[in-house]
């Protein structure tokens, strides 16, 4: 369904809590404090989200979202960090481009990043009524493997998918694969993260096991929780709209008809596709807005201007050319292509 009649509809019916909001870009840097924390540079580079408090270690016992003055997110009591790998275009001879990222529906102006959810029940459910427990200071997670190379590896991650946008309000059909075809207004990533947590670790060594996805169906059908990981949490979602439209011209796209496009870890299939969350709400702003009806925006909430979070930036910690056409991709990652 379009995000415009998705949020037609909404207007008119009663909601408990689904809020989306859009994340203006932080920093892209080659920097990655859950997998390797303390590395720089480490071995792929990054776009970046939410509170300035961001650092290449995140320390959990400290105070994070305390420590950040500003926020590239809309409400200003979101100053938890989100991030995702970096698409780049390779040339035919042999040059790779960074793709920009273009503001998603409903974030005019915006100066890159993302748009993010957090839902009750799957996003064409209006009603939203089922009861979710907000994330604690401290969680973090990771969706998704890097090192995923075939279809049967990247369906351990459902719902870890792309949309080929013919306009700005395509949504579907979904692939698990980069899209093989130009796409008229770009390539949305789409990552949604499991949605049910053991109730007891923040974090875990692979930064997945505390989560898992529902014992059968999906978060969208309601399936239940596994009793391995009973509690219910909102299901957190990211787009990112890939701004493909300059790399277009089939006469720029390989000879041999494979597309053009590769993750800033060396992936060419799509399947590697990964998303990074370090929450970092204040006090107990997320849980009061899942408990509270509102769509969309939140009373709960503060809500600064897109021109204002624009301005939330931190310099890059490692210095390297990252807007030219490069020979290389930055940390020079194996390839693997289809």
């Amino acid at each position: 369904m379009h995000w415009r009649s998705l949020t037609a509809l909404a207007l008119a019916a009663p909601t408990n809590a689904l809020i989306r909001f859009s994340c203006s870009q932080l920093v892209i840097d080659r920097i990655d404090p859950l997998v390797n924390p303390g590395l720089i540079p480490s071995p792929h580079l990054h776009q970046i989200i939410g509170g300035n408090s961001l650092n290449a270690t995140m320390d959990p016992a400290k105070d994070m979202p305390g420590e950040s003055t500003c926020t590239t997110c809309q409400f200003t009591e979101d100053t938890s960090n989100y991030w995702t790998a970096v698409l780049f275009f390779k040339a035919r001879n042999g040059t790779y481009k960074r793709v920009p990222i273009r503001a998603n529906v409903g974030s005019d102006g915006a100066e890159g990043g993302m748009t993010i959810y957090y839902m009750q029940n799957g996003l064409a459910d209006y009603q939203q009524a089922s009861k979710v427990t907000a994330f604690k200071p401290g969680f973090r997670m990771i969706i998704g493997d890097p090192l995923a190379s075939t279809p049967e590896e990247a369906q351990r991650y459902r719902q870890v998918t792309y949309t080929c946008l013919q306009d700005m309000n395509t949504r579907f059909p979904e692939t698990k694969n980069l899209p093989n075809k130009p796409c008229p207004a770009g390539i949305m990533a789409n990552i949604r993260f499991p949605t049910c947590w053991d109730g007891k670790n923040l974090d875990t060594a692979d930064h997945m096991s505390h989560m898992t996805y529902p014992e059968s169906g999906t978060f969208d059908s309601k399936g239940p929780c596994p009793e391995s990981h009973p509690v219910p949490v909102p299901q957190l979602m990211y787009e990112t709209v890939w701004d493909t439209r300059q790399f277009n011209n089939p006469d720029d796209w390989p000879e041999d008809g494979t597309q053009p496009f590769i993750w800033s870890f060396g992936d060419q299939t799509g399947y590697g596709s990964h998303g990074d969350y370090l929450f970092g709400w204040k006090d107990n702003a997320l849980q009061r807005t899942m408990d509270t009806p509102c769509y969309v925006n939140c009373p709960t909430l503060t809500t600064q201007s897109i021109a204002e979070q624009n301005k939330c930036k931190i310099d890059r910690i490692v210095d390297e050319d990252i807007d030219s056409w490069l020979t290389t991709i930055p940390g020079n990652p194996p390839m693997r292509k289809h």
